[in-house]
C-alpha cells in the first residue's frame, strides 16, 4: 500500500526537494525531507524508510555517502540517486555502490514515478526475503536438530566447533537420518546465513543433466539449450551448495568437481569463460565412499576435498532413547498441522516404536506419525493404530530375539527364518509404498526373488 510507504527526499535546492515532496505525497505516500546528508542521517537513526531519493553531490555527506551507509544499516531500503551530471562515470559508480536507479535533473517526474514505484516493489520483496530467511535461522537452530543419546550430542558438539569455519563438509548417514537438515542447519548458523543455500539431489537428476544443472550452460551449447543459464554453483555464490547423494556423480562429473573445489571458479557448458565464485560445499551420502575409492567408482583426490571434516550421523536404531522424544515431536506437529487436540501415545505403542529397528530412520517415524494422526480417531494411540509390521511384530530385532536357540531338541529353522523374512518383507513393502522393485531394492535381492517369496509366504501386497 502507497499510503504505507515511507519515503525521505534529500535535496539541498530547496525548490526540487518542495517539488519532490509535493509530487510524491499527491501519489499517496508518506514523504519526510532533509536538506542536507547529515540532517537525514539523524532522520534515518529515528525511523525506517522503503526509499529514500538523495541529491548524489550535497555538502559534506554526499549521496554515495548516503548510500553506502544505508546498504550498510539498512538492506531492504533503495537508493534513488538525483544528479545533474549525466555521465556514464557517475551512473556507472552510483551503481556499483547498490543504487536502485538514478535520475538527472531536470527530471521527468512521469519516469520518478514509474522508478518509484519499482524501488517499493523490490523493497517490500527484500524485506520478505530477509523475514524468510530469519524464520528459516529460527527452524534450523541447532536446538531444532532433536536428540538427547550420547551420538547426537557427539554430532551436535562437532557441528558447534565447525560452524564458522569454511571448510568442505561430508555428511556420511543412511537414508532419513536428516543429512539435509544438518547441511541447514550448517548453513544457517554460519556466516553465511544471509547468502543462498542450494540444495541438489545429484542421484535424482540424469547423468546427461547434471553438468549443465550444477555449472550452467550457454545458449545453442547443446540440443535443447535455446538460452544461456546459469548453474546451481552461480546461483549459490558467497553461500552454501548442498550436494546430497555425492556417491552418485559419474567419473567426468567428478573431475570437473575437483577443479572446481581447488579453483574455486567454473566454466558453463559451451563456453571458455571463467566464472571466479566463494561458495561453500556441502555433501553427503549413505554409501560407503571409501568402499567406492577401492573399486575405482569414485575419485581418491576428490573423495579427501570432499571429506575435509566428515559428520557420521547416527541410525536411528542406535539411538533408540532419542524415539520418545521425536515421536511427541512429531506427534504435536501433525497435530497442529492437521487442526486437532494434541494426542498422546500409550505406553505399549511406545514400547513398539521403541523395539522396531526403524530401517528409513527419522524419516520413516515421521511418515508413520504423520499417517497415524491423519488415520486415527482417538485421542490416544494405541498398538493396535499402528502398522501390523510395528504393532505385532516390534520389528525385525524383536524378531531375532525372540527367535528359540539352538538345543539337543532342535529347532524348526525353516519356519524361523520364514518369520523373519516375512517381516523384512513387509516392512520393505511398506517403506517403498508396496512398489516391489525399491522393496527389492531395500533388501538388497531381485525383484523376481521378491514376489517369489511374497508368493510362497502368502503375504497381502
Amino acid at each position: 500500500m502507497k499510503s504505507s510507504t515511507q519515503i525521505l527526499v534529500i535535496d539541498d535546492e530547496a525548490h526540487n526537494r518542495q517539488a519532490l515532496t509535493l509530487l510524491l505525497s499527491h501519489s499517496g505516500y508518506q514523504v519526510q525531507s532533509a536538506v542536507t546528508g547529515e540532517e537525514a542521517l539523524e532522520i534515518m537513526e529515528k525511523k525506517p524508510f522503503e526509499i529514500i531519493i538523495t541529491d548524489l553531490f550535497l555538502p559534506g555527506v554526499s549521496g554515495i555517502d548516503i548510500l553506502k551507509r544505508v546498504k550498510e544499516d539498512s538492506p531492504y531500503t533503495s537508493v534513488i540517486l538525483i544528479t545533474g551530471n549525466a555521465s556514464a562515470e557517475t551512473a556507472v559508480e552510483a551503481m556499483k555502490e547498490g543504487a536502485f536507479d538514478y535520475i538527472t535533473k531536470p527530471f521527468n517526474f512521469e519516469k520518478l514515478k514509474v522508478i518509484v514505484a519499482k524501488a517499493v516493489e523490490k523493497s517490500r520483496l527484500v524485506a520478505e526475503n530477509l523475514y524468510l530467511r530469519q524464520q528459516l535461522r529460527g527452524k534450523y537452530k541447532f536446538d531444532n536438530i532433536i536428540g538427547n543419546s550420547l551420538p547426537m550430542q557427539q554430532v551436535f558438539s562437532r557441528l558447534e566447533r565447525i560452524v564458522n569455519t569454511e571448510s568442505t563438509i561430508l555428511i556420511l548417514g543412511e537414508s532419513g537420518t536428516g543429512k539435509e537438515l544438518v547441511a541447514k542447519a550448517i548453513h544457517y548458523n554460519s556466516p553465511r546465513k544471509d547468502k543462498p543455500f542450494v540444495a541438489i539431489n545429484c542421484g535424482a537428476i540424469p547423468a546427461d543433466l547434471l553438468e549443465s544443472e550444477l555449472f550452467g550452460h550457454a545458449k545453442g551449447a547443446f540440443t535443447g539449450a535455446v538460452s544461456e543459464k546459469a548453474g546451481k554453483f552461480e546461483a549459490a555464490d558467497k553461500g552454501t551448495i548442498f550436494l546430497d547423494e555425492i556417491g552418485t556423480m559419474p567419473m567426468h562429473l567428478q573431475m570437473k568437481l575437483l577443479r572446481v573445489l581447488q579453483e574455486q571458479e567454473i566454466e558453463r557448458i559451451g563456453t571458455t569463460r571463467k566464472v571466479k565464485l566463494n561458495v561453500r560445499v556441502v555433501s553427503a551420502t549413505n554409501a560407503d565412499l571409501e568402499d567406492q575409492v577401492k573399486k575405482g567408482q569414485f575419485r581418491e583426490d576428490l573423495y579427501y576435498r570432499l571429506n575435509v571434516i566428515p559428520i557420521e550421523l547416527p541410525p536411528l536404531r542406535e539411538r533408540r532413547e532419542d524415539i520418545a522424544l521425536l515421536a511427541r515431536n512429531f506427534l504435536q506437529k501433525f497435530c497442529q498441522e492437521m487442526d486437532r487436540s494434541l494426542m498422546s501415545i500409550s505406553p505399549a505403542a511406545m514400547t513398539a516404536l521403541e523395539n522396531y529397528a526403524w530401517p528409513g530412520n527419522v524419516r520413516e517415524l515421521e511418515n508413520l506419525i504423520e499417517r497415524t494422526v491423519a488415520l486415527t480417531d482417538s485421542e490416544i494411540i494405541e498398538p493396535q493404530d499402528l502398522p501390523p509390521y510395528i504393532g505385532e511384530a516390534s520389528g525385525t530385532d524383536s524378531v531375532l530375539a525372540s527367535a528359540p536357540r539352538v538345543t539337543e531338541s532342535g529347532v524348526n529353522m525353516p519356519e524361523i527364518i520364514g518369520n523373519i523374512e516375512r517381516t523384512m518383507i513387509q516392512e520393505a513393502l511398506e517403506l517403498s509404498n508396496g512398489v516391489k522393485a525399491r522393496a527389492a531394492n531395500l533388501l538388497s535381492i531381485n525383484r523376481t526373488t521378491l514376489v517369489e517369496k511374497i508368493k510362497r509366504l502368502k503375504i497381502e501386497t
